[in-house]
């Protein structure tokens, strides 16, 4: 599908979505300027710089979610479904203040915060048509650095946000000392999220929010048979999640050490284009827990939409922090489960010689 085409669809849908919301005393009363058509205002590269997706993307997405956005309510002055994505991809490009995205549409803080959450949740409802596990993993892990059978590679990530409340503010203050959300990612070798979970809070350790995981239950019932996730040292050695070596001795054991970094580092990379794609992550998120948690679920859902999409990797429009927060957790003591390091030390003895 043309972008010149996808423009007409989406001007199309937003003609009949204002049509729908607006009745003849909305049309007399209605005082304020027309929104710019930014799809028309913009050429293609300009387009995607500020709002992170192509035209064509935007057209399926509205296709997509069009049902939950439909315009009801008088108090918004007939926002059409197209300028709610706007402005929602606005604020994930920007990571500012919702009066701040509210301003570039034309709506106040107030609806641009119900916007927000509104296109969030309804984003988030196409994780499963998006992320999810998939079988056709191993031979590119494997191409990467030789290491075999892996299923996919899995790490946390924390979202610096405010303080949910103080009832439960608290546990969401890590060991950084700073509010946040721990969001554990899996991703295969070509950094598509193949599982997100972002409801734990700072405070959480990486192994607690695997160990709790619909995931760890499939993993632990063989729905993946003998494929291995890649973790770092803050998990467990499993016989279907294997660890780095924390003191590699022989040769062997480096080799072994050598292929899982490089190998799992593909979750540190997937993260890291899912947070310049989307700068709302990498900044200080202000808005309310659940909505946060929307909003992590959603970006998610567009990352793995912009790979299936090949969409480049566009420069984020704002200074990203170098260093986005990483909290580093002890590591698993190694003689919790004898039998599980075994196995790991039986792969290093027979295959990494």
């Amino acid at each position: 599908m043309s972008d010149s085409s996808s423009s007409d669809d989406i001007a199309l849908l937003e003609q009949l979505s204002d049509w729908e919301s607006e009745t003849e005393e909305n049309v007399a009363s209605r005082s304020y300027e027309e929104r710019i058509n930014y799809l028309y205002k913009y050429n293609d590269y300009e387009f995607q710089y500020r709002f992170r997706l192509s035209k064509t993307a935007v057209n399926d997405l509205l296709q997509e979610i069009y049902p939950f956005l439909k315009v009801t309510s008088k108090k918004n002055h007939g926002i059409s479904p197209l300028h709610q994505i706007l402005l929602t991809l606005r604020f994930y490009a920007l990571g500012t203040m919702l009066v701040a995205v509210g301003d570039y549409i034309g709506v106040s803080k107030s609806a641009a915060s119900r916007i927000v959450r509104d296109v969030s949740q309804a984003i988030a409802r196409l994780y499963p048509k998006y992320i999810y596990v998939h079988s056709n993993t191993t031979e590119d892990f494997y191409n990467i650095a030789r290491f075999p059978r892996v299923l996919g590679a899995i790490d946390g990530t924390h979202i610096l946000m405010q303080s949910p409340n103080s009832n439960i503010g608290e546990e969401f203050r890590n060991r950084k000392s700073v509010f946040s959300m721990n969001v554990q990612g899996v991703c295969d070798a070509n950094l598509n999220f193949m599982n997100v979970v972002a409801r734990w809070p700072g405070s959480s350790h990486d192994a607690t929010i695997f160990n709790n995981s619909e995931l760890r239950a499939q993993c632990e019932n063989g729905v993946y048979g003998n494929r291995w996730l890649l973790g770092d040292s803050a998990y467990p050695c499993k016989s279907y999640l294997l660890t780095p070596l924390l003191n590699p001795e022989s040769e062997n054991e480096m080799n072994y050490n050598r292929a899982h970094i490089k190998t799992r580092n593909t979750i540190e990379r997937c993260f890291g284009v899912w947070k310049r794609r989307f700068p709302v992550l990498a900044l200080k998120i202000r808005l309310c827990l659940e909505t946060t948690q929307a909003v992590v679920i959603a970006t998610s859902v567009l990352h793995n939409i912009c790979k299936r999409m090949n969409l480049e990797e566009l420069e984020p429009e704002i200074e990203i922090p170098r260093h986005n927060i990483h909290v580093a957790y002890e590591n698993i003591p190694e003689n919790h489960a004898i039998h599980q390091i075994q196995e790991r030390q039986a792969l290093i003895n027979n295959y990494f010689m």
